[in-house]
Order: C-alpha cells, then structure tokens, then sequence
C-alpha cells in the first residue's frame, strides 16, 4: 500500500469507531487516507480525531463554498487509488445501490471511476433484510466489492451476522483490491479449503485444533482476485467469505471430504484445512465427570485422508497443494507428507512459534525440486505469492 491514496468514507453506524484504528493501519503501511465523514458517521467519530489520525482535512459537507468552488467532489471521487465505505450503514448501501446523490458520500459514490469497497456493519435483522440482500447484489453486479459481515453479538445484544469485520480482514481486502489484476486464472476453477474441523465427542464436546483458517481465507481471495472461479470449503470460523469466493461451510472432517468430492472438477485444490485425524463415537448424553470415577475410555476411529484421496483420485486437479504444520524437522517432515500424500507442492510451516490466529506466518514451499524459504511474512503475502506460482503452473 506504500504510496497508495485510500479516499475513506466513514457512514454513520456504532462501529464508526473502528475507522479510527483503520486509518491507524492504513498510515502504518504507507497509504495516504483521504477522509470524508457523513453526518451520521459524525455523531460517532469527531472530524478532529479522524483528520489528526490520517493527518489529512476532513470533508463532511457538499455545501462547502471553498471545497466546492471548481467542483471538489469530482476530483476527490477520482483522485484515490481506491474508494473504501467503512463503515456501509444499510442506508448509506441503498442509496448508492439507488444511484442517488443528495450527500458528500453518495455524490463521491456516483462520481467515482476508482474500485469502491464496502465494508458493511448493521444489526442482524437489517443486514438479512431481503431490501438490504438486493441492494448488495446490485452493488456487486455493479463492480462493487462487498464484504461479507461478521457473525457475533451486537451492540444492540441481538446475535449474528452484521459485525463489522476485524481491522486485519479489512487491511486485507484492502490490500487485495489495490493488488495488480492479471485475470490469468479467469477460467480456472480452484479448490481451497480452511479452517479446522470439530468432531464431537457428545452434544457438548469435541476434539478440534486452533487453526484460524486466516491462510486459506487470503488465498482463497487472492485466487478469486486473479480471476479464477473459487469454491470454499470451511471449517468452523468466524471469517468474512472473501469477495467473488463461493463459500461451503462444514464442521466435521466427513463433511469436509464431501463438500471437496462435490466441489470436483478443479483444476487447482489448495489444502489449506487443519483436519481432525480422528474422530469419536459420540455420546448421546454429555459425558459427565463423577468425582473419584476414571472416565469412560473414548474410542477414536480414523478420518478419511482427504489429500490423499483427492491427489490419488480419478478427478485429481492437475496441480494439488498441501500444508504441513509441525513442530519438529519441518523440511523433512515436509518432504515425506509431499511424497505420501503424493501431492505436487507443500506449504510448511513451524506452528511451534505460536502462529495460530496470527496475520503473519514463516513458511517453506516444498516441492519435487527441493525446499524454497519464503522468509516470515503476513498471511496475505504467502497468498500472493502462492498464487503467483500457481499462475506459473497452470
């Protein structure tokens, strides 16, 4: 983003808020913010602490004389190397959806030839409104990225999704937008899959793992910004679904092989889901503890392989893609996975440096020619980076 000019409208919403810290993360990479603030955005955010943050002026108001006197608000719709609405109030997102320009926000919305990302925040109810659901759907037919919006309990104490998503997603989809697009991989389909799988030891408990699923998300975007048709199975996370990625949520590792044997045909699978190797027979009642009482034995039965199955498989796309996380000699452990899970590439990381849930990871690219160092890097760079080779390979 080093360099790049990011005109911010920040709509009039509880999570207004959280543009502050964005504008701390945009500055902190490099960009310049250009920051216009609704009225609505107003009542939350003052034009003080937003400007003294993007060390930029604040424009609020299409009635400024000085501003507007050789008409301001077409320069500025087209002066960004990217528009960002964050965050996309319903309203805010209906009138831009509306063509309507009868403020500073919807005006620059209208005006603008720049990439337009919205980033919405709402209560529950208004975000699963069939209006709210059509107005994005036309922004998106319009070009417009959308975010899809976090899932958790709102301000107003409802639960679901309508949250604004966390800075890093928004960072993120901000660095995917403002990436070069070379559409080599526009009709290509690609396989991804994230996150863990829970596999339930009775109504209550489960074995799982702590992957975030933050890797396979970016590559999943980054594959999806290149032009490649993307389907994602996901385990359970609490992710935004990147934008233009068809997303298939699953919870068990049985799911997991299925939704990956539907998704066939591909011609790239990136395996990216930290799958449970075993799963239990589960119990039909919560396994109680009774003091002074060893607890039942739990009986564990293996899972399906699922690289496995799929780089040995009659559909097997034409390049398949692992990770190993280990905490031992990750080169050689790397090497032997490659080799029997007879996938082409492996992604390998040292998990043993606590990267879980973290936006940065250090990994290595095995292959049939030897092990390359990619070096510690954020999770959208390792993305950018993978893809960039698949490009090559496809």
């Amino acid at each position: 983003m080093q360099g790049k000019t990011i005109l911010l409208i920040v709509g009039g919403g509880i999570a207004a808020y959280k543009s502050l810290e964005l504008v701390r993360e945009l500055r902190r990479a490099g960009a310049r913010v250009t920051p216009v603030l609704t009225e609505g955005g107003a009542r939350f955010v003052t034009p003080l602490s937003l400007g003294a943050l993007a060390e930029a002026k604040v424009r609020t108001s299409l009635w400024d004389l000085e501003d507007e006197a050789s008409m301001g608000h077409i320069a500025l719709s087209r002066s960004a190397d990217l528009v960002v609405v964050c965050p996309a109030t319903a309203d805010l997102m209906a009138r831009a959806a509306a063509g309507m320009a009868d403020d500073l926000a919807a005006t620059l919305l209208l005006a603008t030839d720049t990439p337009v990302l919205m980033v919405p925040a709402m209560n529950v109810r208004m975000w699963l409104h069939a209006a709210t659901q059509r107005n994005v759907a036309m922004l998106r037919d319009d070009g417009v990225t959308v975010m899809s919006p976090d899932e958790g309990e709102m301000a107003c104490g409802e639960f679901g999704p309508g949250r604004l998503p966390q800075v890093p997603a928004i960072v993120g989809a901000i660095v995917a937008a403002l990436a070069p697009k070379s559409h080599q991989l526009a009709g290509k389909h690609a396989l991804v899959t994230a996150g863990p799988t829970h596999e339930p030891l009775d109504p209550v408990r489960y074995l799982g793992n702590r992957s975030s699923g933050k890797q396979g998300f970016a590559i999943a975007a980054a594959l999806a910004a290149e032009g490649a048709r993307v389907t994602l199975v996901a385990g359970p996370v609490g992710l935004a679904t990147p934008a233009g990625v068809t997303r298939v949520d699953v919870v068990t590792a049985l799911d997991m092989a299925a939704a990956v044997e539907a998704a066939l045909p591909a011609d790239v699978a990136v395996m990216v889901a930290a799958v449970a190797d075993w799963r239990a027979d589960v119990a039909a009642t919560k396994r109680k503890k009774v003091a002074g009482e060893t607890p039942a034995p739990i009986h564990l039965v293996e899972n399906p392989d699922i690289l496995h199955g799929l780089a040995h498989g009659r559909r097997r796309p034409q390049l398949v893609v692992g990770f190993a996380a280990e905490t031992g000699d990750l080169i050689a452990a790397a090497t032997a996975k490659r080799l029997r899970k007879g996938a082409d590439w492996i992604v390998a990381n040292d998990v043993s440096e606590g990267i879980f849930g973290a936006d940065a990871t250090d990994v290595h690219l095995v292959t049939a020619d030897g092990a390359e160092h990619w070096g510690a890097m954020a999770k959208a760079d390792v993305a950018a980076r993978l893809v960039a080779r698949i490009i090559d390979a496809l």
